[in-house]
């Protein structure tokens, strides 16, 4: 695995990991890479400084089987947590916003323009890693 550092058109700066130099263009190239802050899909690879191990013993901070068991739990968490608003998340998260209803905790889908037009209107919301308990 490879990891960059990216930056969307708005300037936002993140991090995305990818099986090599072409998974990554071909992924750009479909747009199927987004912000996680804005949701812009104008990704570009970032200057990064390489990473130079210390010493040859040096395992990295966290094994892919611990990634995705944390990942497992945020899910976990947000499932007993917050309010599934399905394909409405951008609507509920303005009536939040706004004042409408109380604030809670919700989750749900939004389209990468959807999740664009909340961040322009001041509203932050992220995009958060989503992988079904039975993926291998």
């Amino acid at each position: 695995m490879i990891r960059f550092a990216l930056h969307c058109s708005a300037g936002h700066e993140f991090e995305g990991w990818f099986r090599s130099g072409d998974a990554f263009e071909a992924q750009r190239e479909t747009s199927e890479i987004a912000c996680p802050i804005c949701g812009d899909t104008g990704v570009e690879k970032a200057l990064m400084a390489p990473s130079i191990a210390r010493s040859r013993d040096r395992r990295p901070p966290i094994s892919p089987a611990q990634l995705r068991s944390a990942l497992t739990e945020l899910r976990r968490q947000v499932e007993s947590h917050c309010d599934y608003v399905g394909d409405g998340f951008a609507e509920e998260a303005r009536r939040i916003h706004y004042g409408e209803v109380d604030p809670h905790g919700i989750y749900g889908e939004a389209t990468p323009a959807e999740s664009r037009e909340l961040y322009e209107e001041g509203i932050e919301v992220g995009r958060i890693p989503w992988i079904s308990p039975g993926d291998a």
